[in-house]
């Protein structure tokens, strides 16, 4: 049978074709306008596809680097060892015993260092005066009158010891200082007469040396004596010595030559009295 052709409009209907707008929402569609949820996603919500970190790239807890300075006025939380107890302020009393044990400490600082320096010139000053002493010069005092009228009783003497140990021996003429060979801790002070391998001869107070009369003028005529002696031949490495006061002087004619280890030193000086002050 046929039958009458239908309109283009309700033909669309009758095949199930729904209009472009739709008339009612789906129940989970009305839930949402109820609560004011669109359905489109968030913008701090992952997209579906996108990986957690890349959208937790916003959170400043997760960047690396210190967290940016508060701009509001607060000050940054710090933790208990960030830093040390607060200063306490002193008492005018407090400061004052402090800068006074502060400067006491400086003062005794100073005072070691001043001792110690001294300490340091005393002993440089021994030590100098040791070489001195024992290499170079002596200090001597004449006891008694064996070299009068040359040197008097108490004279003091400078005795130059370097010469005779570093550069020339003894030579005749020269007034030196010696250990006494019969007790080497006593000294004396003599003239040198004679010197190794020397023939001395004494007639009647008149000394020759290899036969010639000795040229003794600084023995004054009431100072000579008169008595003979030798002759005598002077050993290796000894000294003939008498002093200028013939008459009242204990010499080689009385206890016999002088080894050369027992000559001190020259006398070089007479220093005291200044008024007869006198270079040898």
């Amino acid at each position: 049978m046929a039958r009458a052709p239908i309109p283009c409009c309700q033909h669309q209907q009758s095949q199930g074709d729904s209009p472009l707008v739709q008339s009612k929402l789906h129940p989970e569609d009305e839930r949402r306008e109820e609560h004011g949820d669109s359905g489109q996603p968030d913008a701090d919500q992952a997209s579906p596809g996108v990986s957690e970190p890349l959208a937790s790239l916003a959170e400043p807890s997760l960047l690396s680097g210190p967290a940016p300075a508060s701009t509001t006025g607060t000050l940054p939380v710090t933790g208990p060892d960030d830093a040390g107890p607060p200063p306490q302020l002193l008492s005018p009393s407090q400061a004052y015993d402090i800068e006074r044990r502060s400067q006491r400490s400086a003062l005794l600082s100073r005072v070691g260092e001043e001792i110690l320096a001294w300490l340091k010139t005393f002993a440089s000053a021994a030590v100098y005066a040791t070489l001195i002493v024992t290499f170079g010069f002596q200090v001597a005092r004449v006891e008694g009158k064996s070299m009068e009228p040359t040197l008097a009783d108490q004279d003091r003497l400078i005795v130059n010891k370097a010469l005779y140990r570093f550069f020339s021996p003894p030579q005749p003429g020269d007034i030196v200082m010696l250990y006494y060979p019969r007790d080497p801790d006593k000294s004396f002070v003599k003239r040198v007469i004679a010197m190794e391998g020397d023939t001395v001869r004494i007639e009647d107070g008149r000394v020759y040396v290899n036969d010639v009369l000795l040229s003794d003028e600084y023995v004054p005529p009431d100072f000579r004596s008169h008595e003979n002696h030798g002759p005598e031949v002077v050993g290796p490495a000894q000294y003939f010595v008498m002093g200028d006061h013939r008459n009242n002087s204990s010499d080689s004619r009385h206890w016999g030559q002088v080894p050369e280890k027992y000559v001190i030193g020259k006398v070089q000086l007479r220093w005291w009295p200044l008024t007869t002050a006198t270079l040898f």
